[in-house]
């Protein structure tokens, strides 16, 4: 199950701890080996409006890399 819990409208972060709280709730429900992390919806939406600059994505994306990391011990 894939939980799109960046959002891929707003440039602010997501906090590491709220990602990880919101995960293990999910864990509850699915082997957390089934689950994975993304952004919400990848961040095409940046054409229609949403203030999101390159450097928000790749602050997103290695936000995800680092929770899955520490999450799932992915390298």
């Amino acid at each position: 199950m894939v939980l799109g819990l960046i959002s891929s409208k707003l440039p602010e972060l997501e906090k590491k701890d709220d990602l990880k709280r919101r995960i293990d709730a999910a864990a509850k429900f699915v082997p957390i080996e089934n689950l994975c992390l993304s952004p919400q919806c990848g961040f095409s939406s940046t054409h229609h409006g949403n203030k999101l600059t390159v450097d928000d994505q790749r602050r997103k994306l290695a936000l995800a890399l680092d929770v899955a990391r520490e999450v799932w011990g992915a390298s």
